[in-house]
């Protein structure tokens, strides 16, 4: 006798979370409770393990091993340095200088390579030595290296964008400059942040104009990179997979070449590392769609979407909230890929429901599946600047409690002025937004 839809949910949670908890990788936790249900359902295992693969079988994915090798190719040829040097001539000068410069460097580098691991690598490896030897607390300095590393994850290219746009049928394209307003955000506030409230450091003098134009002149060759992904990307010359082997082919042809030509041994290496990288979040991926499908299948979606609608209505900022509110929940314990993908059939109803623009809603949780990487207990960012800087766990995620403050500003910011996260994105790529060029004359007609 087959167990009813409720308690199979029930179980395959139960598994997940507890296997969870034993510290068994979230792709087998996730496939654990997939399997159990599927032996408690008509479902075929054959089908199921069918759905692994149907899961990875999206084009627009293909973009992510190469944005996660530009981002490999950047931090072991260590050419960041350059784009550091610039960021410490243009505000090394201001109160709580480095933290400044942390900031400034990660919304350079969320240019370049999406992934906010590779930022956290960079910064812990460069700036935080430094920072230490200034005297800044290293609680602090984890704590602002983690939150400022989730900007990867919001400006463009964003590999949760590209996920979330890849599983949802949404325009990344548009995600990608809808994020641009969340990723200003934070980083305004984590610099207005770091002067009013963080430490003092070192006081610097103001970098002349000539010392500016050389640290500029040095990070030329890195700052192109935004522009080819970008520029190719919004003038349609690429798509974003196109765009990310465009930035790995002038990297390895032009960029090494001219400013690390000693690394060129060194290549293979990285490439054998961001296909190691790539596997980790592909394998979540595989299982997550899976874990999603099984879902669908025992109308867990409606369940969620139908309490959300109830509660909230088709009053579209009171959705976002509630919506807010979960993934909030969820990224404390699931990692961003796998949640995207989960829950997107319960993302699709509720913006359906509310009528919310689907670039819109996208950016909303994206940003705040990005604030779940400085959460405990998964806050993957914070864990691994924790322990890069050498400080223990609680101790960085006590000092990053107040950064949540800039968050919740940016999510909320998102949620109540939507017509400012989509201006962007109705300037440059009007369709992207759902506008349509208007058949009476020139111009669009948005929704």
């Amino acid at each position: 006798m087959m167990l009813e839809s409720g308690w199979i949910l029930t179980i395959m949670a139960l598994i997940f979370l507890v296997l969870g908890y034993l510290g068994v990788p979230v792709p087998f936790a996730l496939m654990s409770g997939v399997l159990v249900a599927t032996m408690l359902t008509p479902i075929s295992m054959q089908s199921m393990v069918g759905q692994l693969f149907n899961g990875l079988d999206a084009e627009a994915l293909l973009a992510v091993p190469f944005f996660l090798l530009v981002g490999e190719l950047m931090t072991s040829a260590d050419v960041t340095r350059r784009m550091i040097v610039l960021a410490q001539t243009m505000v090394g000068h201001l109160r709580g200088g480095l933290a400044q410069v942390v900031t400034l460097f990660s919304m350079f580098f969320a240019g370049i390579s999406g992934s906010s691991t590779a930022d956290v690598a960079v910064l812990s490896r460069t700036i935080a030595p430094e920072m230490d030897r200034e005297g800044y607390d290293r609680g602090f300095t984890a704590a602002l290296i983690a939150s400022a590393s989730t900007m990867a994850n919001l400006i463009p290219p964003s590999i949760m964008a590209v996920v979330y746009g890849a599983t949802g049928n949404v325009s990344i394209a548009g995600l990608f400059l809808g994020g641009v307003v969340p990723g200003v955000l934070v980083g305004i506030g984590l610099m207005v942040y770091s002067h009013l409230f963080g430490p003092r450091g070192v006081q610097r003098q103001r970098a002349t104009s000539r010392e500016l134009a050389v640290a500029a002149r040095g990070a030329s060759l890195p700052l192109v990179i935004p522009v080819i992904i970008m520029g190719g990307i919004l003038t349609g010359w690429f798509t974003p997979t196109e765009a990310g082997i465009a930035a790995v082919s002038y990297i390895v042809l032009v960029m090494i070449p001219v400013l690390r030509p000693s690394h060129m041994r060194r290549l293979p290496m990285d490439f054998v590392h961001a296909g190691l990288l790539y596997a980790i979040p592909m394998a979540a991926v595989a299982s997550a769609s899976a874990f999603g499908w099984m879902l669908a299948y025992l109308r867990g979606p409606d369940i969620v979407s139908d309490w959300i609608s109830t509660n909230a209505g088709t009053d579209p900022r009171m959705i976002l909230f509630l919506l807010v509110l979960l993934f909030v929940i969820v990224g404390d314990f699931i990692d961003a890929v796998p949640a995207i993908i989960i829950f997107m059939p319960i993302i699709t109803r509720l913006a359906e429901v509310g009528e919310i623009n689907s670039v819109h809603m996208g950016v909303v949780i994206v940003t705040t599946l990005a604030f779940g990487l400085i959460t405990p207990p998964y806050g993957l960012s914070l864990l691994m600047a924790s322990k890069f800087c050498n400080v223990p766990f609680p101790r960085a995620m006590y000092r990053s409690l107040p950064l949540y403050v800039v968050f919740f500003a940016a999510i909320a910011f998102c949620i109540f002025f939507p017509e400012v996260v989509l201006w962007l994105p109705k300037q440059v790529l009007p369709e992207s937004v759902g506008c349509f060029r208007n058949p009476a004359g020139d111009g669009y007609l948005c929704p």
